[in-house]
């Protein structure tokens, strides 16, 4: 997979692409993932991103001719390596929000195109041309798209086969089956006098299947029961 991070602020998305599970997929040659900075698309001497929005009001608006010859560029490239651009996919918050189902999803592409906003967002030209999903990590606001676009390659990278050490484990997590995931404990067996269920000792993999599976039912129904089809 190949995953193109178009944003204002590269600094901001080096460092975490640089650690753990992102770095070991790199590594792996498992995913291709590129940072570009907008500046670098600019014409202008002041490598201007950014201008006042039309009609007034505060803040700032990134600017269509930078965003629009960076994606082109992308794309060009994308063609002529014969890895074709599969989505163009803006963070924002007004963006469907961002569940397992599409990380899933996602995670069968190719090639991702993922545009940052930042300041007051991107000229509306952008959105109806050259966007073609709209994806939000939640429903509140922050300062840039740059930290939703690791939390969706992080989200989607960590599926990708090979990736993981056990090839199950992304299988399990919450949210895969509509559940969340069961408790989970390690060594040692006692702890500050609070044992480890003891179904999880006996090596009864049926009845520790089962226990889990009652502790997925049991955890949604208590913090998450709009996830049940019964709700």
């Amino acid at each position: 997979m190949r995953i193109d991070i178009v944003t204002a602020l590269p600094d901001l998305v080096y460092g975490p692409l640089q650690q753990s599970i992102l770095l070991r997929a790199i590594r792996k040659g498992l995913v291709d993932i590129r940072v570009h900075d907008l500046r670098a698309y600019t014409t202008d001497k002041h490598r201007q991103i950014d201008d006042y929005p039309y009609g007034g009001g505060a803040g700032m608006v990134l600017k269509p001719e930078p965003i629009r010859a960076c994606i082109d560029a992308l794309h060009r490239d994308a063609e002529a390596s014969g890895l074709p651009v599969d989505d163009v996919i803006f963070l924002t918050p007004d963006g469907d929000v961002l569940q397992q189902r599409l990380a899933n999803e996602l995670s069968l592409r190719r090639h991702l195109v993922l545009l940052a906003g930042h300041y007051k967002g991107v000229d509306q030209r952008i959105r109806d041309t050259l966007i073609t999903r709209e994806v939000s990590i939640g429903d509140y606001v922050l300062s840039g798209g740059e930290l939703p676009a690791l939390v969706l390659t992080d989200a989607v990278v960590r599926l990708l086969p090979g990736v993981l050490g056990d090839a199950t484990s992304a299988l399990s997590d919450s949210f895969q089956d509509d559940l969340l995931d069961a408790p989970v404990y390690t060594r040692p067996a006692e702890f500050q006098g609070a044992a480890v269920p003891s179904v999880l000792l006996s090596g009864d993999h049926e009845r520790i299947a089962a226990w889990r599976e009652e502790q997925r039912l049991k955890k949604t129904r208590e913090r998450r029961p709009d996830l049940l089809p019964d709700h």
